[in-house]
């Protein structure tokens, strides 16, 4: 959370600048569920491919007797392991895209990620060599505009009218505006500066 959206919850200025901070020591070392996600898949299908070629060699070893089917073997075994790797490259980019969309998607204040991933031509959606998404900003700030109830409203501060204690009164009445004040505030306010005198 950042000192703004401590703000939104009413906390003060300055209060809200010591619960960012405090925040953020907190979090260092955390890492984000999207990359737990990223290396936990990663870790599965590598273990899966360690099996895979355990598996391979096994049957490389059974095999040793005929020379020629034991390079036809190895040959067919070689492009079976390229196809493998590049499937697994595939999916763990398209892991990487979709946890990117999905950050982007929660700090755009989507209510329902799904609903608005089936609005956005995917297509046009890629990570750039830094990490970073292309083609989405645009499409999410059109599908803001067409169809806002999918996003969240962002939540404007409370704005207090009339007396707030303590907010520029001195003990001579300072800059207050009495006209604006109701009975209660303006009664509130006698009685916690009994000395002003309102003129």
């Amino acid at each position: 959370m950042k000192k703004e959206d401590f703000i939104k919850l009413g906390v003060p200025e300055n209060v809200a600048e010591q619960c960012e901070a405090a925040l953020n020591e907190e979090m260092k070392g955390f890492i984000p569920k999207s990359r737990f996600n990223e290396v936990n898949e990663e870790n599965k299908a590598l273990k899966q491919s360690v099996s895979e070629r355990d598996n391979q060699l096994d049957e490389l070893k059974k095999s040793s007797g005929d020379n020629e089917a034991l390079k036809k073997q190895i040959e067919d075994l070689q492009a079976q392991n390229s196809e493998q790797k590049k499937s697994y490259e595939a999916q763990m980019n398209q892991l990487k895209l979709d946890n990117a969309i999905d950050t982007a998607l929660t700090a755009a204040g989507a209510k329902n990620g799904k609903a608005v991933k089936a609005l956005l031509d995917m297509t046009k959606v890629a990570l750039d060599k830094d990490g970073k998404l292309t083609g989405l900003d645009e499409q999410v700030s059109a599908v803001q505009k067409s169809d806002g109830y999918l996003f969240a409203e962002k939540q404007q501060p409370p704005q207090f009218k009339g007396f707030q204690p303590g907010a520029g009164a001195d003990n001579q009445g300072g800059n207050v505006d009495y006209s604006k004040m109701s009975l209660d505030e303006l009664s509130a306010f006698m009685t916690a500066n009994p000395d002003v005198k309102i003129i």
